[in-house]
């Protein structure tokens, strides 16, 4: 494809472009890290998987990692031939066409909005309470509004000021977080003594075997996200080489962490863990941690939170530039910021509608909480259609290629099968309200997305035809 074939470039807009080549290997992985928010996981987890799994809580994660790591497979094949912003929208495009792309880059979007939009209502709740802690007087929705205000405002400005900042404010805070959550930990080891060691929970008999399946579908979502790197092609150094190393590196550390909290938890707590609402709280108060260390580990799971709503909207920004440089969305989208070399136009978009859709339910009287879980379940889905097509696509482009595709049939098995599981579960037994509403609301989206995709086709065939094209090399601009 030529640049003529770019709807931008052929209506004579100007760029300012992507800022090219300026994100590290360790900033690679900080982008990636922190759009899983590995802390915010820990904090509750590996208590949901244990009512079910019991002592098979850590086989679970165990598991989880295996699946993503095929993903990740399945990822990085594209990301050593193909540069791009648009993430898994244009990798897609590579095996299963124009429509299929189309489909992934919707689902991306409505993943990476979701999980942004979802975890500031985490936020809103940990920086709440660690100012409560600190003995200020700040409870109540009005407080909960302007925290979401507040922490909503700063992520989007972070965003649009650079990749560069807003990937290092995402490193500082979840190394800060992890760090204060793997001290506890540590010491809690330290303080179980003997029984430190407890090599139950590697044993494969008399595991509840339901109880490990559904904690892997946790496990899995537990790391939605993980592969975000793959949006940053034009602003990585060596994108080839580094992008693949950040995906698969971020799944095994974060996997690692996973399982080494589930274990300490298991040991800790036992079979209190199953009912414990704030899990890391009782073992610091068990363990005999001084008063101190409340705020310190209510800030951290706090800033893994905040981490979480920067590193999508990064995401979101990127695949909305590259759709309206090829012109699936208004032309105005496909433009950065003449400055700062970001796609202001669609963070100036996304972050607000993350911003006021939590202070609608704050509104309503939701609590934060369970803004969590409701928005993330909707953007979960997002990610488990993408991830899957990403899979099918995979098979499709090494047949295609002629490049051996043995392990690719494996992993994209593994994780076909793993998605449809999760996306099951998540739907059946029946959840109860407002759950068992989220599927049908992100159904109704995707309708909406596919008439769009019909409109295109019928009256704009050329946009069709660019679909999936705008990689790193064809990408006009200064940047």
């Amino acid at each position: 494809m030529t640049t003529t074939k770019n709807p931008s470039a052929a209506a004579g807009t100007r760029d300012a472009g992507l800022r090219r080549g300026v994100m590290s290997g360790p900033e690679l992985a900080a982008q990636a890290i922190a759009n899983i928010a590995p802390s915010a996981v820990v904090a509750f987890t590996a208590a949901a998987i244990y009512i079910g799994a019991g002592k098979g809580t850590v086989l679970s994660f165990l598991l989880a990692t295996i699946v993503i790591l095929c993903v990740g497979y399945c990822v990085t094949v594209f990301a050593r031939r193909h540069a791009s912003a648009g993430s898994l929208y244009t990798y897609v495009s590579k095996g299963l066409g124009p429509l299929g792309a189309y489909l992934a880059g919707v689902t991306l979007l409505i993943g990476c909005w979701g999980i942004a939009a979802g975890s500031l209502g985490g936020a809103v709740t940990y920086f709440n309470q660690f100012l409560v802690l600190l003995g200020l007087p700040f409870e109540g929705v009005a407080t909960q509004m302007v925290l979401a205000i507040l922490l909503g405002g700063l992520a989007t400005l972070f965003t649009i000021r650079g990749i560069r900042l807003s990937a290092r404010v995402s490193l500082v805070l979840e190394l800060i977080s992890v760090t204060i959550i793997m001290v506890l930990l540590i010491l809690a080891l330290i303080w179980a003594g003997p029984r430190a060691w407890d090599p139950s929970q590697f044993a494969l008999t008399e595991l509840p075997l339901q109880g490990v399946a559904s904690g892997v579908v946790l496990g899995i979502l537990g790391f939605v996200g993980f592969s975000s790197a793959d949006a940053l092609g034009r602003e990585a150094r060596n994108p080839y080489t580094a992008i693949p190393r950040a995906i698969m590196w971020s799944a095994v550390v974060v996997g690692v962490i996973y399982v080494f909290a589930a274990y300490t938890q298991v040991v800790v707590l036992g079979e209190g863990l199953g009912a414990s609402a704030s899990p890391l709280e009782e073992i610091a108060t068990k363990i005999g941690m001084p008063t101190w260390f409340g705020p310190i580990l209510t800030f951290g799971v706090g800033a893994s939170f905040f981490a979480v709503v920067v590193a999508p909207l990064n995401v979101v920004g990127r695949i909305v530039y590259v759709m309206g440089k090829e012109g699936v969305t208004d032309a105005r989208f496909g433009r950065t910021h003449e400055k700062h070399l970001t796609p202001h136009r669609a963070l100036l978009l996304f972050g607000p509608a993350a911003i006021l859709l939590d202070l609608l339910l704050l509104a309503l009287g939701t609590d934060p909480m369970e803004i969590v879980v409701w928005v993330d379940t909707y953007g979960t889905y997002g990610y488990m259609v993408a991830y899957a097509l990403v899979a099918i696509a995979c098979v499709i482009y090494t047949r295609r290629e002629g490049l051996k595709n043995g392990l690719v049939w494996v992993s994209a098995v593994i994780v076909v099968v793993s998605m449809g599981y999760v996306f099951f579960a998540n739907v059946w037994p029946v959840p109860a309200w407002p759950l068992n509403v989220i599927p049908y609301v992100f159904l109704i989206t995707m309708l909406v997305a596919v008439a769009w995709y019909g409109y295109l086709a019928k009256n704009r065939p050329q946009v069709i035809e660019a679909i999936g094209n705008a990689e790193d090399d064809v990408l006009d601009g200064v940047g």
